[in-house]
């Protein structure tokens, strides 16, 4: 039989927003770079795409599964591949409509969205998109200059190892011990899930640090949006700026297993999680004033079980019962809002990046494929 076809794909964009790159370039001209593994014999009725705001997913272990298994797999990266800093939400799912827009003018009928990891909140907030344009600014009021035929709509959506959305993953991984915004050691202990006599939890301190977590993340909230009132106040001034949050990695799910309870090991799903929290780069970490309303705030458009609930098509979701990031709350968020046309299947013990787990990698693009043959006709 014939090998797997693989493809570089490159596809130009619409210009975006001054300044979201350091290549002028890429500025004025923004091109996206993607993937995409076909099978032998490519009858063109279905492709899917997967999709990061930021990770490079060219390598993606789906890539080849699908492809062998007769889908087409196209892995996109968006214009901030490697660099979220500059990152609005708004941009990205003009990306993805790129991509889906590629795919409808090769010859394919159907488009189904993977949503993976982070990826998940993208497909939902651009398939809610498509049904029905709202964006019509960014969180800071600004226009976006988003049109429908940015966006054509897609026929599915898959979920696997599903966030529920970099908002909601920042309102519940940042640190509320951090005292002094510009000082990343500076720490109120009652807060520290990291010292040495941390462990177990008791309801009422998990409450109250939740609380705590929130009251942290809406005084950075009010502080750009007032840095952003007076910037903009001088149309002739800088109109955005930079800056850094630090320790953004303390979840008590990393250590208390009870809290929450899959089958994970204890720690986060890049090492020691005390060493994530205070390293140099991290999860929102680096910012701009507009990027982060757009990603990380409670302004955030891109909610992923929020967006699933206003879209119309099926959907399918992959539950990794040893995640060590997406838990049994996530997977409730995401089945209470897909209703009776989210379809749920646990992948049992599997990790959020199923590294070292190649036989759940097959399962999950067995899953996939009884799932697409369904809707493929």
């Amino acid at each position: 039989m014939s090998a797997t076809q693989h493809q570089l794909v490159s596809i130009d964009v619409n210009s975006g927003v001054a300044m979201e790159s350091q290549s002028g370039l890429q500025n004025l001209r923004p091109r996206i770079y993607g993937a995409l593994a076909t099978p032998p014999h490519d009858s063109k009725r279905i492709a899917t795409i997967v999709m990061h705001p930021t990770s490079n997913f060219m390598g993606h272990y789906l890539l080849d599964a699908l492809a062998s298994r007769g889908i087409a797999c196209l892995a996109l990266n968006s214009r901030y591949a490697g660099n979220d800093a500059l990152l609005l939400m708004e941009q990205v799912i003009k990306d993805l409509g790129a991509g889906v827009k590629w795919l409808r003018r090769h010859g394919y009928k159907k488009v189904v969205l993977i949503g993976n990891s982070g990826g998940a909140a993208l497909a939902s907030f651009y398939q809610a998109q498509a049904e029905s344009l709202t964006a019509a600014e960014y969180p800071d009021g600004q226009p976006t200059h988003l049109i429908a035929d940015d966006l054509p709509p897609v026929e599915g959506l898959i979920y696997s190892a599903a966030h529920a959305g970099r908002a909601k993953l920042l309102a519940q991984w940042l640190d509320p011990s951090v005292i002094d915004e510009s000082d990343p050691l500076a720490t109120d202990p009652l807060w520290d899930i990291y010292a040495k006599d941390a462990g177990a939890f008791a309801p009422d301190y998990i409450a109250a640090f939740r609380q705590a977590q929130l009251r942290r993340r809406d005084a950075i909230q009010e502080w750009v949006l007032g840095r952003l009132r007076m910037l903009t106040a001088n149309p002739d001034g800088p109109q955005d700026q930079t800056f850094v949050v630090y320790r953004t990695h303390a979840d008590p799910r990393f250590i208390d297993l009870a809290l929450d309870a899959n089958d994970r090991a204890p720690g986060s799903i890049w090492g020691d999680p005390r060493a994530v929290n205070y390293a140099a780069n991290a999860m929102g970490r680096f910012n701009t004033l507009r990027s982060w309303l757009s990603q990380w705030s409670s302004l955030s458009r891109a909610d992923g079980p929020e967006n699933l609930a206003k879209t119309s098509v099926p959907a399918l979701l992959m539950v990794h019962t040893a995640d060590a990031s997406t838990f049994p709350s996530t997977a409730k968020e995401w089945q209470e809002a897909g209703k009776d046309r989210l379809t749920s299947v646990q992948v049992k013990g599997g990790t959020h990046y199923l590294f070292k787990q190649p036989e759940l990698v097959q399962f999950s693009a067995d899953t996939f494929k009884d799932w697409i043959d369904r809707i493929r006709t």
